[in-house]
């Protein structure tokens, strides 16, 4: 009797069995398991603290890359070996979330600190500007900038074209390409100010900036998102 309940209790502790997930679920999975079960058993939509507390639990786990494989690995002993579709699809998550962590760190990073060096400078160098646009001492400088920043941009261009999105991470490509474009035509815009002094370039480039800035934001939230 006390065996068995032991093993009961074993069972309830094992973390996939509380999501309700197979212990080859990928995390987006697991992820989205632990998320549905949270608004079934919140105590608000009638659920109880008890159940709440082991799906938590669980979700440190099987959220944590390091514990889940510690745990997968204290689990394995004794299990028989998995089959060799099981091993398949574990590979290939593998895989994907290896591609997914590559793109990130050789095209995204790079492109985010080049794009750091254009739109970080840019109020300091409109604060000058404006002190004296027609000083030509003032007006050199800021078209230096413009001309860093375009060649920036180019390098830019060429690192977003250089490596294929992978799978996963096209919602996430999109929104960089359109922080991207902003920036391009904010250039435009103040590189045509720059030749005629007409202040709806100089504006229309502020407020292009100003978006790119916000956008810029957001995929830093969603990067870390994703890597969690």
């Amino acid at each position: 009797m006390s065996s068995a309940r032991s093993a009961s209790t074993a069972a309830a502790r094992d973390p996939y069995r509380v999501l309700g997930v197979s212990p080859e679920a990928s995390r987006a999975e697991i992820k989205a398991a632990y998320r549905n079960l949270v608004k079934q058993h919140h105590p608000d939509a009638g659920g109880d603290d008890t159940t709440i507390l082991a799906l938590n639990a669980a979700w440190e786990v099987l959220g944590d890359q390091e514990r889940r494989r510690g745990y997968d690995r204290h689990r394995a002993v004794g299990q028989p070996a998995p089959t060799a579709h099981a091993a398949a699809r574990s590979a290939a998550t593998t895989a994907s979330e290896n591609q997914i962590l590559a793109w990130l760190q050789q095209v995204y990073a790079p492109i985010d600190r080049l794009l750091s060096q254009v739109v970080n400078p840019f109020p300091a160098q409109l604060r000058a500007l404006a002190a004296d646009p027609y000083d030509d001492g003032t007006m050199e400088a800021f078209c230096t900038f413009l001309e860093q920043s375009q060649a920036r941009m180019a390098r830019v261009e060429g690192l977003y074209r250089a490596q294929p999105c992978p799978a996963g991470l096209q919602e996430f490509s999109l929104e960089l390409y359109h922080c991207l474009s902003l920036v391009k035509d904010a250039l435009l815009d103040l590189e045509r100010y720059t030749m005629g002094y007409v202040d709806s370039y100089l504006r229309d480039g502020r407020e292009l900036l100003r978006k790119a800035r916000l956008r810029r934001t957001q995929l830093h939230e969603s990067r870390r998102q994703l890597q969690r």
